[in-house]
């Protein structure tokens, strides 16, 4: 993922009444080919529907073989992962970069 260009910066605010803007900007790239690229760096607030569509855009890309990174999320974005129980899908654990199970290669 890291010689991605441009990743896709996800907006600071993740809340319930931004998810139809969330789904609008995520839809196009569901079906690209390419590894995508996501920039979690500018998260500043989340609500759970933000992080249940990313979450499923996320798994749906994989289930397909296409890997998405979420590249150096924001403290709350990793915050509000691991209080969901999603750090190792959406992969902001403790490093800014993506984990291989949102990049569908095998550690």
């Amino acid at each position: 993922m890291a010689d991605t260009p441009n990743p896709l910066m996800l907006p600071p605010d993740l809340g319930i009444e931004h998810v139809a803007d969330l789904q609008a900007l995520l839809a196009p790239h569901l079906e690209g080919e390419a590894p995508l690229a996501l920039d979690g760096s500018q998260v500043r607030r989340v609500h759970t529907a933000g992080l249940q569509l990313l979450h499923a855009f996320v798994r749906e890309r994989a289930g397909t073989g296409r890997g998405t990174a979420i590249l150096d999320p924001s403290p709350t974005l990793s915050d509000a992962a691991r209080l969901l129980a999603l750090e190792a899908t959406l992969g902001t654990g403790n490093t800014p970069q993506a984990h291989a199970s949102t990049t569908g290669e095998n550690a």
